[in-house]
Parts: structure tokens; C-alpha cells; sequence
């Protein structure tokens, strides 16, 4: 496919997402903060990319804004050839349902329906038929080994189990792009090393990506490329973490 690359300059072609100039400002009373200063990447397809940094150095907001869910003060970013801040409101959903899978680091389960049905939201939420949503999920629990929790409400389960939920909830739409904030956060060296299997099979691809934001150095083994994020700029851009950190 050919992507033109007039509107956003110096784009990969080929990439998964091309951000540029990207900066972010957040009002504080009267103080305004500046959390991400004029940031300039590329996310290739078929690379998990990690996006590591201190608390409070942009990684969420950077994600938020290379996925849709935040607007950048200034920047301006393609997705799989779509500049999604040119999309109106309700194209940039379905835009967002069709194409990104998300793993939050808080879950977001909905409390009143059961696993399953959280991980076929986004199934039923793109008019799928209830009943082959539900089996599409249950097969995704059954991946995470969660799938006897199926019936279960989110306050029956615990955390770990509530992050496989969440997990499958975010690949059972098989999207193109998956991005991940602390996926392995509250589970143990076994199943933290699972679901990253899990994400390297769903979602590395010649067509697909993944982001994960992370602190989990018993997963940094597992990039093909790793960005390392220092007070809203990115500071280093390697298959490894750099020997400082």
C-alpha cells in the first residue's frame, strides 16, 4: 500500500504510526506545564516497542496521544495512513474500535457484567452477534489460561485475573495496533512471560504493532526496540536499555 506523506513530514512509509512535533500542556491553576516537548517517532509494524521512564516523565500521555484517546497541544500523528486528529469525534471511535486494541494499567472492567462479557466489548461494541462475541472471548480467556474465571464478576476475581480480562479484552478484536500500559504489572514471572508470548503471537505482525509501557525489567528482554522517555523527551532509541538505567 501506498501512503502519502505529504501531510506529516518525513514519515516512514511503512510505519505503524509516524508522530511528529508532538507536545503536550496541562493547566495547573495558572501555571501552565509543558509534559512532552516536540517529540518526533516512528513505530514500526512487526516490533514490540517498549516505552520505559521514571513516573511522571509522559509515557501515558504520549500513548493517550499516538492512540486517539488525547490531543496533542501541537503534533500532529498518522496511524496506518490515517491522520487521526483530522477524524471527527465519531469516525475517530470506530476508527479507534476497528484498528487499536488497549491494555489499561487500571483495568476499567465493567463491575456488573462478567469476564467474558468485559472481554467481548469491543466485539459487541463494532455489532458483532452477542453469542459468537462471547465464544470469541472466552477462546481469548482461554489463551491467558483464565477461561474458568468466564463467569465470573470482576470483584470475584483478583488482580492478576483482572489484567488477563483486560488482555483479552484488548486482543480479541485482533487489531492492528495494541498498546499497553504495565500489562505485566500485577502478575507473576510465569504469567507475565505468557501474555508477553500471547502479545508477540496476537499482535508482532508485518501489519501489526505493539507499544507497552513498562517497568518490568523481567520483560526487557523480550523488545525488539526500546524507548527510553526523560522529562517529555525521548533519550534513547535502542534494542537494549542503556547501561545507566
Amino acid at each position: 500500500m501506498i501512503i502519502d506523506t505529504r501531510a506529516i513530514g518525513g514519515c516512514d512509509p511503512n510505519a505503524a504510526i509516524c508522530a511528529r512535533n508532538i507536545s503536550r500542556d496541562f493547566q495547573t491553576g495558572q501555571q501552565t506545564q509543558r509534559v512532552l516537548h516536540n517529540i518526533d517517532v516512528d513505530i514500526e509494524p512487526g516490533k514490540m516497542t517498549y516505552l520505559v521512564g521514571e513516573s511522571g516523565s509522559g509515557k501515558t500521555t504520549l500513548i493517550s496521544i499516538m492512540c486517539g484517546i488525547l490531543y496533542p497541544t501541537e503534533g500532529d500523528v498518522r496511524v496506518f495512513g490515517t491522520e487521526i486528529y483530522d477524524l471527527e469525534d465519531t469516525e475517530l471511535v470506530n476508527f479507534r474500535l476497528d484498528n487499536i486494541g488497549f491494555i489499561f494499567q487500571q483495568y476499567n472492567l465493567i463491575p456488573s457484567i462478567d469476564a467474558a462479557s468485559n472481554a467481548a466489548v469491543p466485539l459487541i461494541a463494532r455489532g458483532e452477534d452477542r453469542h459468537e462475541a462471547r465464544e470469541k472471548a472466552v477462546a481469548m480467556l482461554e489463551k491467558l489460561n483464565i477461561d474458568d474465571q468466564a463467569g465470573k464478576l470482576p470483584n470475584q476475581l483478583s488482580g492478576g485475573q483482572q489484567q488477563r480480562v483486560a488482555i483479552a479484552r484488548a486482543l480479541v478484536h485482533e487489531p492492528r495496533l495494541v498498546v499497553c500500559d504495565e500489562p505485566t504489572a500485577a502478575l507473576d514471572a510465569t504469567s507475565g512471560r505468557r501474555v508477553m508470548d500471547l502479545l508477540r503471537e496476537v499482535a508482532v505482525s508485518e501489519d501489526r504493532a505493539c507499544i507497552i509501557v513498562t517497568h518490568d525489567n523481567r520483560i526487557f528482554d523480550l523488545a525488539d526496540r526500546i524507548l527510553v522517555l526523560e522529562d517529555g523527551r525521548i533519550t534513547h532509541d535502542g534494542t537494549e536499555m542503556p547501561k545507566d538505567h
